[in-house]
């Protein structure tokens, strides 16, 4: 039987910390912060639950998620390669303070680069 990524990354708890903490370090840094410079408390708690919902689902978990699809929920926000690349060198930052192995971290990093195209939409 086949372990999902979901287990594998350590449930819930472990996916919601992994989101918690790449938002937290997205919305402070410096070229990244600007997508949520005017948003508010109540909206940037609700677009955290719906990328935990997301992530739980499409890595194995039992959740249903009720968002957008990425190329809807991005659409407008002129998201530029640097700004991808940036957000990748956070998500590996994140993962390695988590402890993420090897093999996971690399199905992580395979799932959002099928995401790209559908999220970088500006030169």
């Amino acid at each position: 039987m086949t372990v999902s990524l979901y287990d594998r990354l350590g449930g819930y708890d472990a996916i919601a910390l992994f989101a918690t903490q790449l938002v937290d370090q997205a919305k402070a840094d410096d070229l990244l912060g600007r997508f949520w410079a005017h948003s508010g408390e109540d909206r940037d708690a609700r677009a955290l639950q719906m990328l935990i919902n997301y992530l739980v689902r499409e890595t194995g978990g039992q959740m249903y998620y009720t968002g957008r699809d990425m190329a809807l929920a991005h659409a407008g926000m002129g998201i530029t390669d640097v700004d991808w690349t940036r957000f990748l060198e956070i998500v590996v930052s994140v993962a390695g303070e988590l402890g993420v192995e090897a093999q996971e971290g690399g199905e992580v990093m395979a799932f959002l680069d099928s995401l790209k195209s559908d999220i970088v939409t500006s030169s």
